[in-house]
């Protein structure tokens, strides 16, 4: 029997295949539980004698080992039969990472940023957990007015207040108390406002606010920077018209408005067909708030506006929905580069 064996550990020495079909007859033929010829030699060693039960296990085992072995090495080295072979077209492009994109709240806030930096313009920050004083009071903000009120503003702590900045004016006020006259900044930055969350509104956004103070600036100064930006981020057919409106930072206000670049000025459902789109607010700062911050409204003016870029993204893009900007939905952002 040991002969026996011996014989086999032989034969499956002898063995080779690139064949996964061969390969995997040869394993049923000696490992099989049912008839393999290993499983069927481990039946008899109940029927060796006594004394020849010690060798007999030992070389049974080694053909066994090296079965196992002699499979596991030449599933390695083998080849797929044709009719399991995965054909390869080597003519396909290859297969590579997907790029993401910047977000379109990034590429409209850079663009703004660029343009301004062109006219000389350059960038502040400040805090977005701010103070009465800097959000408000140095801003002209009577006592009595609304945007203190609880409805428009996360407060963190009473008395005093500290507070989410409700706009970057803030950063402003910062720049003026600690810089003399000229100043020509921009603040970009993320505010928080309490209010509902819908297409239109949302209680976080990003502004961009601008101030310019020096001698001699006049209201036409103002309204000529905002002509250039509007050319320079909408195209250069882009007209802008100013309202009066009224913030109490400025005297005089205005808002600012940019023909309808969708339907060139004609008028469509986007700019519920007037021919016209609201940007941004502006006008000249008022005295009071150069006074408070140690400037000499009798020696400087200056000019202050602000704008959502948001708003920008949504009139530039095309966008209805202001909450997809804050959803993170893959599908959304690809569309931008």
């Amino acid at each position: 029997m040991i002969n026996k064996i011996q014989e086999l550990i032989k034969e499956v020495e002898a063995f080779s295949s690139k064949q996964l079909e061969e390969i995997d007859q040869f394993r049923i033929k000696f490992l099989s539980k049912k008839n393999g010829i290993v499983t069927e030699l481990f039946k008899e060693f109940k029927n060796i004698p006594k004394e020849e039960k010690k060798e007999f296990g030992q070389v049974l085992n080694i053909l066994k080992n090296k079965v196992q072995d002699k499979v596991e090495f030449l599933k390695l080295n083998a080849e797929e039969s044709d009719d399991t072979k995965i054909k390869l077209d080597l003519s396909l492009p290859g297969d590579t990472d997907y790029q993401g994109t910047r977000h379109p709240i990034s590429i409209i806030r850079n663009e703004i940023i660029e343009i301004f930096a062109r006219l000389g313009f350059t960038i502040s920050e400040g805090p977005e957990i701010e103070d009465d004083y800097h959000v408000f009071s140095a801003l002209n903000f009577p006592e009595e007015h609304p945007a203190r009120d609880m409805q428009d503003t996360f407060f963190i702590e009473r008395n005093p207040d500290v507070l989410l900045r409700t706009h970057t004016s803030s950063v402003q006020v910062r720049v003026m108390d600690n810089q003399k006259p000229p100043i020509r900044t921009i603040s970009p930055g993320r505010v928080f406002r309490n209010e509902a969350i819908s297409a239109r509104a949302h209680c976080i956004f990003h502004q961009i606010e601008g101030l310019y103070i020096d001698k001699n600036v006049s209201f036409a100064d103002l309204k000529q920077t905002l002509l250039y930006f509007a050319k320079e981020l909408f195209g250069e057919h882009t007209q802008i018209r100013l309202r009066p409106s009224y913030f109490p930072f400025t005297e005089p206000s205005a808002e600012v408005d940019i023909s309808c670049s969708l339907c060139g000025g004609k008028g469509c459902n986007v700019c519920k067909y007037t021919g016209w789109l609201e940007i941004l607010g502006c006008g000249m700062v008022d005295p009071n708030v150069l006074e408070t911050n140690g400037i000499n409204s009798e020696e400087y003016t200056g000019f202050a506006f602000g704008m959502g870029i948001e708003r920008i993204a949504m009139l530039k893009y095309g966008i209805k929905d202001l909450r997809l900007f804050f959803e993170n939905d893959v599908r959304f952002l690809r569309q931008f580069q």
